[in-house]
């Protein structure tokens, strides 16, 4: 018999003890449903709410000796069981206590194959295992997502380089608003994918606990599916000159992965929202990582960060030349320890992108360090990850040396299974040496945060830098990143920039780089996007001039016991709170629309709160800089009406109100 139903007890049965057709996997709610069958081949279909919002998906897994998961599909056993538990984030870039409660149905079949399936109240994920003594070939994996007709989707999808394949990508690419049968097999799109059905149910499609393997791509069909699709080995590589020059695949393989024969691989997860505001704040991706592989993280020190790299160093108001020179750089320190922010970045400039130990000639490090030192500031660096990969273990030596406990690494721009070990090679090193570390041109971290905690945050988003020079990063752009690129874990979008333009003005200029969108939306981009490590990318010169603000902005933390989602759509609003210690910070942020929000504080306890307010200013719809700050008692039977401008938000700190003794 092939086919089985499966209870959700502790247990391992043989198959001979099942007797109905179809095999079924319940969430804990008993909302969510599973049924996968074994008839022609291994596939699956969830149901929520009894509505079917993935049809029969077929799952395989072929070898280059021909084994194939789906040849000879009998089963060895079956075991299912129930988790209720709580994972303690050791960097809480949402929460620190996470809830983990699922249901679970591993199937092993005598073909040294198997398949574990996972079903959360908002989520629900498969992966793989094998049970081979040697080690294997990966051809190829099938993973398809079938969904019903008249979906639509979110595509990040990827435009070709020149003279390069599709797999190169920095992974910053616009999420148009598509309708799933129009995406042919030429259209080629990376995790996560946020698919709309019909009646509103949302399912983002991505993976985690990606290791030693490489990142799943997904492509349309012409039909209201996506198939997944994987980078194959590399095989060689040449230099793409430049700047910064990286390594770029010139010959592949006939597939995608050697690897141990007994082992599991990524799980394909599929995160699942009735209403808009459950999605943002879903921890699955995390949940389905590996656990912390550090033995101790205790020196893992999140915080905000200056960036200067945005607006090109150009400062004024200043009595020096600027640029990367120590004078420069002091000046940041100054700044960032006025205004509470944890350290400063020397980025791209502060040596040469091939040799970190050739220093710029206007640059001494070792007096920077030492001011930094005085100040109670640390400093940053970064890295070209072709450099930093080369000269890696000096170059931790030579950070440490410096006080440098944090690092970025920039232009990888892959995620074949080569590279996708060179994250976790670095990360490892750098973890020896207690270094934090962040990679640009990078995948999402899909779950690489929980496993490696000193990774604080990546890149792979279109984000502030883009201002420079494009109009890409308009405020419903900004507003699509929460639901789709945000699933995946921390972003460093690098928020903060303090000249600010109506989506009419603005205009990309170099050195002078304003945002699309409000002052305020830019605040709130400290609260609303999840990164342990902010980097703040406006500039000081003016920030200097806006002391109230900056203290406000300064004094956002980072990671957080709590967060809810009060309200949200997808490209459209949302509004934020999150908590820290006896503190609630509270930020919304609207796309191309003017919103407006009637904020309740049920969520308070029975004590007073006094709160700063920094919303829109009343001419913010056409002097985009134009906030106000205010100042009031708090209470959680209390309801403030906020007007948000077009591209405009708002945010709140709260502090609880001491007693007087």
């Amino acid at each position: 018999m092939n086919k089985v139903l499966l209870s959700l007890l502790v247990l391992i049965i043989p198959i001979k003890c099942f007797c109905t057709d179809v095999p079924v996997l319940y969430s804990p709610d008993k909302k969510v449903r599973v049924e996968i069958s074994t008839s022609n081949n291994l596939s699956y279909s969830v149901f929520v709410d009894d509505k079917p919002v993935v049809l029969p998906s077929v799952i395989d897994l072929e070898l280059s000796a021909g084994l194939k998961l789906s040849t000879g599909l009998k089963i060895s056993s079956v075991k299912s069981h129930t988790v209720n538990t709580v994972i303690t984030a050791a960097v809480p870039d949402k929460r620190k206590l996470i809830p983990d409660v699922y249901n679970e149905l591993s199937i092993t079949f005598k073909n040294k194959f198997g398949v574990i399936f996972r079903l959360y109240n908002d989520g629900f994920a498969y992966r793989i295992s094998t049970q081979f003594k040697n080690d294997i070939t990966v051809k190829n994996e099938t993973a398809q997502f079938n969904f019903p007709q008249g979906s639509h989707a979110w595509t990040p999808i990827i435009h070709k380089r020149p003279g390069q394949d599709i797999y190169h990508t920095s992974f910053e690419e616009l999420y148009p608003y598509k309708q799933l049968d129009s995406l042919t097999d030429t259209v080629y799109m990376y995790s996560p994918v946020l698919v709309e059905l019909n009646g509103g149910i949302k399912a983002g499609v991505t993976e985690s606990d990606l290791d030693d393997y490489p990142g799943m791509f997904l492509r349309g069909t012409g039909k209201s599916s996506l198939q997944a699709t994987y980078a194959a080995y590399p095989l060689e590589e040449r230099v793409e000159p430049g700047d910064f020059p990286q390594r770029v695949v010139s010959r592949r393989a006939n597939y995608i992965a050697q690897t141990k024969g007994t082992r599991v691989f990524p799980w394909r997860a599929l995160l699942i929202s009735r209403v808009d505001k459950d999605l943002p704040g879903n921890d699955l991706v995390y949940k389905l990582a590996e656990p912390c592989k550090l033995k101790d993280a205790s020196w893992i020190h999140p915080g905000k960060s200056t960036e200067e790299w945005i607006i090109d160093i150009n400062l004024f108001n200043v009595p020096f030349k600027t640029g990367v020179n120590t004078a420069t750089y002091k000046y940041y320190i100054d700044f960032a320890k006025r205004f509470g922010f944890d350290r400063i970045m020397m980025d791209a400039g502060w040596s040469d992108a091939n040799d970190l130990f050739k220093i710029s000639p206007n640059m001494n490090i070792d007096s920077i360090a030492d001011y930094a030192r005085s100040k109670g500031v640390k400093i940053s660096m970064w890295t070209l990850a072709m450099t930093l990969d080369k000269q890696l273990d000096s170059a931790l030596k030579q950070f440490n040396r410096w006080g440098a406990d944090f690092i970025m690494t920039d232009f990888i721009d892959r995620d074949d299974q080569k590279t996708v070990n060179f994250y976790k090679r670095i990360a490892q090193a750098c973890a020896d040496a207690h270094i934090m570390i962040m990679f640009h041109g990078a995948y999402p971290p899909k779950g690489f945060n929980r496993t490696y905690p000193n990774n604080l945050t990546r890149e792979g988003v279109l984000g502030s830098e883009y201002n420079a020079w494009s109009n890409k990063p308009t405020p419903g752009h900004n507003l699509t990143l929460p639901f789709t690129r945000m699933l995946a874990g921390p972003m460093d979008y690098e928020p903060g920039l303090l000249d600010n333009a109506t989506h009419a003005q603005h205009t990309p200029i170099k050195g002078k780089v304003m945002s699309d969108g409000t002052r305020c939306q830019q605040l709130a981009m400290f609260v609303v996007y999840d990164s342990p490590l902010q980097m703040f990318s406006g500039n000081p010169s003016q920030g200097l001039l806006e002391p109230e603000f900056m203290q406000l902005l300064g004094s956002i933390p980072t990671t957080w016991d709590n967060t809810l989602i009060l309200d949200a759509k997808v490209a459209g609003y949302i509004v934020t709170a999150r908590k820290k210690g006896d503190d609630w910070f509270i930020a919304g942020m609207t796309g191309e629309n003017a919103h407006d929000v009637n904020l309740r504080f049920d969520f308070l306890d029975d004590t007073n709160y006094d709160a700063v307010i920094c919303k829109d200013g009343v001419n913010a719809d056409r002097y985009a800089a134009d906030y106000i700050i205010t100042n009031q008692l708090i209470t959680k039977n209390q309801q403030i009406p906020v007007h948000m401008a077009p591209g405009g938000g708002f945010m709140i700190r709260l502090k609880k109100k001491q007693p007087v003794n």
